[in-house]
């Protein structure tokens, strides 16, 4: 990957350093690109809950967001946690054009522990204004599920058929991530407007990591930021969390 690709996340940092912008960047980092950051809350978690939580005045947002853009050659945007509804909407005022930049968001609606991290009126305006300037939505089955307001997908084909109505919401794109299922594959579906349904498949393993999701959602980003189309960029960064997980393994 050239040393050019800048990848600017929008995130909350996280004080254990599991997920948010501390994971944001340590793999924007390891996949050779480099990191804007635009801090939208700042939590206080351990390993297993959030124990506070507190958003950034929007305003503190939107200029960090402004002067990123201002400052840096933007080749890649990352959209976790936002927090509130003002922030969203302090988001979409500074959001370039999709056509210019990738953007990919990873809807971060509440923590494993189940803490809320997006307010209502941030869901409704995620659902409606953000999604629909986005290249790439990543969700797991339990934001789809929110997103859809229908029950989480208990089988691959309910899987299949909520990631192609998330398009609905108006993204390029949707990553419906599968490893929150049981089965012994952990299977991704990737669906857009045009072409078929593809499936990306990794063993599942008896092994748990927090921020994944932040993890492939940022390394999406970063292999877009590079150039590299959607498709196998979702593939490539399925890979990578597939062997950050392996080597959690214990030794046989």
């Amino acid at each position: 990957m050239p040393s050019t690709a800048q990848v600017l996340v929008i995130a909350g940092t996280d004080s254990s350093g599991g997920a948010g912008l501390v994971r944001d960047v340590e793999v924007i980092t390891e996949l050779g690109a480099r990191a804007s950051c635009v801090v939208t809350a700042v939590t206080a978690q351990t390993n297993s809950c959030v124990e506070a939580s507190c958003a950034l005045s929007p305003e503190l947002v939107r200029q960090q967001l402004r002067t990123a853009l201002r400052s840096n050659a933007i080749r890649a945007i990352k959209i976790g946690m936002l927090g509130t509804g003002e922030i969203v909407r302090a988001v979409l005022d500074e959001l370039p054009d999709r056509r210019e930049i990738p953007i990919v968001v990873d809807p971060v609606l509440c923590s494993t522990s189940a803490a809320a991290l997006l307010d209502p009126e941030g869901l409704q305006l995620l659902r409606d204004q953000l999604l629909p300037r986005c290249s790439l939505m990543t969700p797991n089955l339990i934001e789809a599920g929110a997103l859809l307001g229908e029950h989480v997908a208990r089988t691959s084909s309910e899987q299949a058929g909520q990631a192609r109505a998330l398009l609905r919401f108006g993204s390029e794109g949707v990553l419906l991530k599968g490893g929150h299922g049981t089965d012994a594959e952990s299977v991704d579906v990737l669906v857009n407007h045009a072409g078929p349904l593809v499936l990306l498949r990794a063993p599942r393993l008896d092994v748990t990591m927090r921020g994944t999701g932040c993890a492939l959602s940022s390394a999406i980003a970063a292999l877009m930021a590079s150039g590299e189309p959607m498709e196998s960029a979702c593939q490539r960064a399925k890979s990578y969390v597939h062997d950050k997980l392996l080597t959690l393994r214990p030794a046989s």
